[in-house]
């Protein structure tokens, strides 16, 4: 696998899970490495302090080899999302507490704040009907959603954040802007 992407990813990572995107086991990053092949945190990674060894390399064939058993388990969601979305080079799933706090009770979000206003479209929240079958739906209802709409980001009531980009550092920025608009918006309920 290549060092300078393992490293940006692990560099990522701990900034994610220091800011309380990432839980102890629940969260994914991952990279397009290639047409058909990308790599993904392992499913018993901590993503605060991830070393090569918490990352697999996946191929996107028909057939999923042993090694898809190793994967996050959200392994399902980036591939159909590589596959749907050709521009798509990184994926994450987050769960960043105040945006998805407020996917509880809201439909959208309009960022107020400067930042959030200028530099987010407006965020529609995606309502997935219930948990019981969530993730036997998720991986075609995320991508179906994400390759009809042309935002980088879609917030799922009660489940997250699912984010993609060409470059790393946008994605990462867009889920920090989001967090913050949810967390002002929070905030500013409150008075």
């Amino acid at each position: 696998m290549d060092t300078h992407l393992l490293n940006e990813l692990k560099h990522i990572s701990n900034s994610m899970f220091n800011k309380n995107y990432f839980g102890v086991f629940h969260g994914s990053i991952s990279a397009k490495v290639a047409l058909n092949s990308f790599i993904i945190n392992k499913k018993e990674s901590i993503l605060d302090e991830v070393s090569e060894d918490d990352f697999i390399e996946l191929t996107c064939n028909k057939e999923k080899d042993y090694r898809w058993k190793d994967a996050s388990a959200d392994v399902d969601i980036h591939q159909a999302i590589y596959s749907e979305l050709l521009n798509a080079k990184y994926i994450s799933y987050t769960m960043p507490p105040y945006a998805t706090a407020y996917s509880l009770n809201h439909d959208i979000v309009v960022a107020k704040d400067f930042y959030g206003a200028t530099l987010l479209d407006t965020v529609h929240i995606y309502d997935p009907k219930g948990f019981k079958d969530w993730e036997s739906r998720a991986a075609n209802e995320i991508s179906n959603y994400l390759k009809n709409n042309s935002n980088h980001l879609l917030l799922i009531k009660g489940f997250g954040l699912i984010s993609y980009d060409r470059d790393l550092t946008e994605m990462v920025k867009k889920v920090a802007i989001l967090e913050n608009s949810c967390r002002l918006l929070t905030l500013n309920s409150i008075n």
